[in-house]
């Protein structure tokens, strides 16, 4: 099957959906490349990038369950190819 790699970025605004961010996360964990979170506490937001390679369905499900939790913003981007 063939996959892309695609960069999903995440805006966490509220912490009540942290615990089912990453129960999702680890879910699709076998397609996650690599991940980075940056806390800006002035803003009392935090921010992750997650990187994954992985098929189109795969990462539109992963990018459309994130985008449904509360306090959480997602804007994926994929390779041309």
């Amino acid at each position: 099957m063939d996959t892309r790699i695609a960069l999903i970025g995440i805006i966490v605004e509220s912490h009540e959906s942290v615990e089912q961010l990453n129960a999702l996360l680890s879910e699709f964990g076998e397609y996650i490349i690599g991940r980075m979170g940056i806390p800006y506490r002035e803003k009392n937001v935090s921010i992750i990038s997650v990187a994954i390679d992985a098929p189109n369905n795969i990462i539109s499900s992963l990018s459309g369950k994130l985008g449904m939790l509360p306090g959480i913003s997602t804007k994926t981007t994929y390779t041309k190819q």
